[in-house]
């Protein structure tokens, strides 16, 4: 029915760096659909044609011929790439080292998922003392054949005894929840099956456990399941309304338990990111208890924190950098107790261990923590050992000891184990990665953004660098849902600049590096405000001679897919290669895709007439030009991919290809495991970063 089917190499070529020739790109027929936009812009409705709706349908015979000929074009350009064995090799000669992730305290006993570097996936294990010997609860090596199938720690019972984890398969968001006896070493109680879980409570007797999943379509829901018996009897603890007010799709509910056990505490979150929090608990020592509101109706952000029985939050309610209440039960937040005020640093991560209070502060996106007694009287600081990114002290409000983090563009990570009584920190583990740290520094600079605005930004590389315009340089960027990017460590980051490339990480609005009010300055209406940050830091980089338009490459994904579609149909000028990875880019429609409804908070939704004039202005896939000359563009994305769906880079690769007049490669890597979430072997991850550094480093290559 479509024609499609690969070109044959008579028609046109397409042109890569270092002699790379390729056919044109397949065949792919277009069928027009047209919709209607109402507006409060002029006209005030507007038709809008998408030319492959068809390849929306995942499932159709068509677009799975279609992915098998996109596919199949993108290893003709591979097979052409003669260093790909090479940086493959380099590539895996950073990323296969032992990891091992931050420990979990129950009493003696440490938990933690480690990754041997022979090893596809990271295993569960528990030591015995700080410094005792290893053993291995969950092997994540032999949950499936291909690798692909991995295992995450979920939650752990108070004396240690019980084990909750997941087991996901590919990149999906979805687990399975299983439980584990850590004495015997047996799988115990029921599975839950995989869903898009928000959490799981453990009754205090472990005869039951609270779960709330999410419903496509619907929202979440928290049930309560006693072991033993049918899921399908569950009953409903908070379904879909509260207090008289309904909960859709968009609104998120958690369910978790305090540590002490007396509590189930829920987390409402509207919008992804929320728009506003709301806590609500139930005591569990009173079966009858009802749900009751610790923080209700208000709009603005609140996340608890426990020391037994006493709650406090953090929260950007009249703070939009962030202050910490201490709450009391029954009064509303204007009657609670100040612990810390909102200062000129946003509060990036607040935590109660040993009865001290650990604030990690972006001071100009540098990390700094600083400890607090329960009262907000300052006790000491946490000192990292250079510019790089440190989280706060991680642990529980009994625990006499924490752990933190460290690490760097230029350094990879090193876990401290903290001594929350004398302050004195200790290594628990570093990576050890073949990378020569100290040939290598990392500054951060101020450029000004179109509105005047001034924006950080990190940038990287050897010692010693040149500064003339000639050396290849990779910027990556995200801008939005308040997440803050910080130079942490990246395998891929350090390969490049091995090879004599710098990096820079501008942190664009949208983030959370200065608070609420540098997200808000880019959402909705505002979002363009991220692409001229972007912009102006690729424009920055060249007039100080970093680099040049034809050596500049660009990565993004998800959010930063959006980054990369915009970069693309806005200023293509500026940009010599670019990947664009699990990306959103029909801004249109997105909203009626996987969990594209929950993230309205953001973008807002061209359904709505008074959003629809700023979407269509600045969306990608309704902003592509026949006959421009676009830069080499590597889309990544694939069937395991449940957030945000693949029918974005379906679209749009069939889109630019016929569009492009420069003779560069447009390609679509699409995976039929890979997805948003982590989880894919250690063995597909090598070979995927190979694909993509081989091609934004080939493409950056030669001045064209």
């Amino acid at each position: 029915m479509l024609g499609m089917g690969l070109s044959s190499s008579s028609l046109a070529q397409i042109h890569g760096e270092s002699g790379i020739v390729l056919p044109a790109p397949p065949t792919v027929q277009q069928h027009p659909v047209t919709d209607q936009y109402q507006s409060t812009g002029s006209p005030a409705t507007v038709a809008v044609t998408d030319p492959y709706r068809w390849l929306e349908d995942a499932h159709s015979p068509a677009t799975r011929v279609f992915i098998a000929d996109e596919n199949a074009y993108t290893a003709q350009y591979f097979k052409q790439v003669k260093t790909l064995p090479q940086t493959e090799a380099e590539l895996s000669n950073l990323m296969r080292v032992d990891t091992v992730g931050v420990p979990t305290q129950r009493g003696d006993l440490y938990f933690f998922l480690q990754r041997l570097k022979q090893d596809n996936q990271g295993s569960l294990f528990v030591r015995t003392g700080l410094h005792g010997e290893n053993r291995k609860l969950v092997d994540g090596n032999m949950l499936s054949a291909d690798g692909n199938t991995s295992v995450s720690l979920i939650d752990i019972t108070a004396d240690g005894a019980l084990v909750t984890y997941g087991v996901r398969v590919g990149g999906a968001d979805e687990v399975a929840v299983h439980f584990l006896d850590v004495a015997s070493g047996k799988e115990t109680l029921d599975v839950l099956p995989s869903a898009r879980y928000y959490g799981t409570a453990l009754t205090p007797d472990r005869k039951g456990i609270y779960y709330s999943k999410f419903f496509p379509g619907q929202g979440t829901t928290v049930y309560y399941h006693v072991f033993g018996t049918s899921f399908a009897g569950d009953p409903v603890i908070l379904g879909h309304e509260y207090k008289g007010e309904a909960l859709g799709e968009i609104d998120n509910v958690s369910v978790s338990a305090s540590d002490n056990g007396h509590w189930l505490i829920f987390n409402i979150g509207h919008g992804v990111p929320a728009k506003r929090e709301d806590i609500l608990l139930k005591d569990l020592r009173k079966p009858e208890a009802p749900i009751v509101p610790l923080v209700y109706g208000i709009e603005s952000r609140f996340s608890d924190i426990e020391d037994g029985d006493t709650f406090y939050v953090r929260t950007d309610w009249n703070a939009p950098n962030g202050r910490i209440l201490r709450c009391a039960l029954g009064k509303s937040p204007d009657q609670w107790t100040t612990t810390l005020p909102e200062g000129k640093d946003v509060l990036e991560q607040v935590n109660i261990v040993g009865g001290k209070l650990f604030v990690l502060r972006l001071h100009d996106v540098k990390s700094e923590v600083t400890s607090y007694s329960l009262q907000g009287k300052q006790l000491g600081q946490v000192e990292f050992p250079s510019l790089g990114a440190g989280s706060t002290i991680h642990g529980r409000a009994q625990d006499k000891q924490g752990f933190y983090t460290f690490d760097s563009l230029i350094a990879p990570p090193t876990i401290y184990a903290y001594d929350t009584a004398g302050g004195k920190a200790e290594i628990f583990y570093r990576q050890s990665v073949p990378f020569d740290s100290a040939a290598y520094e990392i500054q951060q600079v101020f450029f000004t953004s179109k509105d005047g605005t001034r924006v950080p930004m990190f940038i990287a590389g050897k010692k010693g660098l040149k500064r003339d315009g000639s050396e290849r340089l990779l910027m990556t960027g995200y801008g939005g849902f308040a997440l803050s990017e910080l130079p942490v460590w990246n395998s891929e980051y350090a390969w490049w600049m091995e090879q004599g490339g710098w990096f820079a990480l501008p942190n664009l609005r949208g983030g959370n590096e200065y608070g609420e009010t540098w997200h808000k300055a880019a959402m909705f209406a505002n979002k363009q405000n991220v692409f001229d940050d972007w912009f102006a830091a690729a424009e920055y980089l060249i007039a100080n001679k970093y680099t040049s338009p034809e050596h500049l490459a660009i990565r993004g994904r998800s959010n930063g897919g959006l980054l990369m579609g915009a970069s693309m149909t806005q200023h293509p000028e500026l940009f010599g290669a670019i990947w664009c990875g699990y990306p959103l880019l029909d801004m249109l429609r997105y909203q009626d895709f996987e969990m594209g409804r929950t993230w309205t908070t953001e973008y807002g939704s061209a359904d709505n007439a008074k959003d629809f004039p700023y979407i269509y202005k600045y969306s990608p896939y309704q902003n592509v030009h026949a006959g421009t000359k676009y830069p080499a563009i590597f889309f990544f994305t694939g069937d395991g991919d449940t957030r945000v769906d693949p029918m974005n880079a379906r679209k749009m690769t069939p889109l630019m290809q016929s569009a492009s007049t420069s003779q560069r490669p447009i390609l679509l890597h699409y995976s039929l495991k890979g997805g948003h979430s982590a989880g894919v072997s250690q063995t597909q991850l090598v070979e995927d970063y190979a694909d993509e550094m081989s091609f934004l480093w080939t493409e950056t290559g030669s001045t064209r």
